[in-house]
């Protein structure tokens, strides 16, 4: 997969340096960064079959668990295109603020 979006999760780990749990956030997220761009998703099912707790959202959106659910993910997936694109990084809490089907 192309993935579009991984500035603005670096934005994120580059202003919480030194929080808790950031250090080994940033090593899982980097880990699931590689394991994408090297992905051949074609449909949601490739998805889940690479990231069984990953969850599918409408509208091509999926929910990834990073550092065991600590972190969220979300990304709009273009299926046919090979794209995928990071909508939203943050914590558990900062993600239930948002609403992951149209950010």
């Amino acid at each position: 997969m192309i993935v579009m979006g991984h500035e603005f999760v670096d934005r994120y780990f580059t202003t919480r340096a030194g929080h808790e749990g950031v250090k080994a956030a940033r090593a899982q997220y980097q880990a699931w960064l590689t394991l994408a761009g090297q992905a051949q998703w074609h449909s949601p099912e490739d998805v889940k079959r690479g990231h069984p707790k990953a969850s599918v959202l409408k509208g091509g959106r999926v929910v990834f668990n990073i550092k065991g659910n600590d972190y969220r993910l979300v990304a709009a997936i273009k299926y046919p295109a090979g794209v995928l694109v990071i909508r939203f990084f943050g914590t558990h809490a900062e993600y239930d603020s948002i609403d992951a089907e149209t950010i």
